[in-house]
């Protein structure tokens, strides 16, 4: 009888003792400023802007293909894996993990030559990218003049290309806002009202995703601001249009967290041709 009793006394005991260590450990984590360490740290995610890659000279917004292979062989030598949108997107989300040196390439305008030149590149160094598109460049000046390395741009059948690499997520730049002749790209003019303005941008960028499915069967969630022109009123409209991340010119290191609102307003560094594959990286990453 005395061992039972002691027995359960011991019992008593030590369920008390857990029960309060429980307790102290919830109360520190009310405490302002404990940290836990099991939160994740956030993640840096460099970002390249390319345009055209072909055999011209090289321009603020042209490299060649030798310049493209460069900077795929540094990124690779230097541990850095690309990660596509999707990813990024489901990672935001509480979906997986990120490599532990990402980075995200982009292409912008929808040239011709990210099929002909980029791609084969993108697939021997083992990498991905996202190409966003013009509406109009496509349905006009592509049909009209397609497939030269130099200054064509992208069909609808090249568009389907891409998307059966594997490789190639397909953004929108707008349908027929590449252009500084009314507004710069799809800022809000100075004497617009919001309501005409928020139905302009929807109509426009409606107008691109209803021809990327009807002509691919897919629609961008990535969205590529034209000149990298900004303004409050734009996010809620292509929110509405199921973007899910947008990508700016403006430059710096992204910090990427299981929050899917810091996809919005994305970094990215243009690649001028004008600079070496070192200089060049020595801006992205530092």
């Amino acid at each position: 009888m005395f061992r039972c009793f002691r027995l359960k006394k011991l019992l008593t005991a030590a369920v008390t003792s857990a029960l309060l260590l429980l307790v102290i450990g919830a109360g520190f984590a009310l405490i302002p400023g404990f940290a836990d360490n099991t939160e994740e740290a956030p993640t840096a995610l460099p970002v390249i802007m390319y345009h055209s890659v072909c055999e011209k000279e090289p321009a603020p917004y042209t490299v060649t293909p030798r310049q493209l292979e460069s900077d795929l062989a540094w990124l690779s030598d230097n541990g850095y894996r690309s990660v596509t949108a999707e990813q990024l997107i489901g990672y935001t989300r509480g979906r997986g993990k990120l490599p532990e040196k990402p980075v995200l390439i982009t292409f912008d305008d929808g040239f011709y030559n990210n099929l002909s030149l980029a791609l084969p590149l993108l697939e021997k160094y083992d990498m991905t990218a996202v190409v966003s598109i013009v509406g109009r460049y496509t349905d006009d000046y592509a049909a009209a003049d397609p497939h030269a390395d130099s200054y064509s741009y992208l069909t609808w059948d090249d568009v389907s290309r891409l998307l059966s690499s594997g490789r190639i997520e397909i953004g929108s730049h707008t349908y027929d806002l590449h252009s500084g002749t009314v507004r710069k790209g799809c800022a809000r003019l100075p004497d617009e009202t919001v309501e005409d303005y928020t139905a302009m941008l929807a109509a426009d960028v409606g107008l691109l995703s209803t021809e990327l499915h009807l002509n691919c069967g897919v629609s961008p969630v990535v969205f590529a601001y034209p000149f990298g022109a900004l303004c409050p009123e734009s996010l809620p409209v292509l929110r509405d249009s199921g973007i899910l991340m947008t990508l700016t010119c403006r430059e710096g290191m992204n910090l990427i967290t299981r929050d899917p609102d810091c996809l919005y307003g994305i970094f990215r560094y243009n690649r001028s041709g004008l600079l070496s594959t070192e200089e060049y990286m020595e801006r992205l990453t530092r």
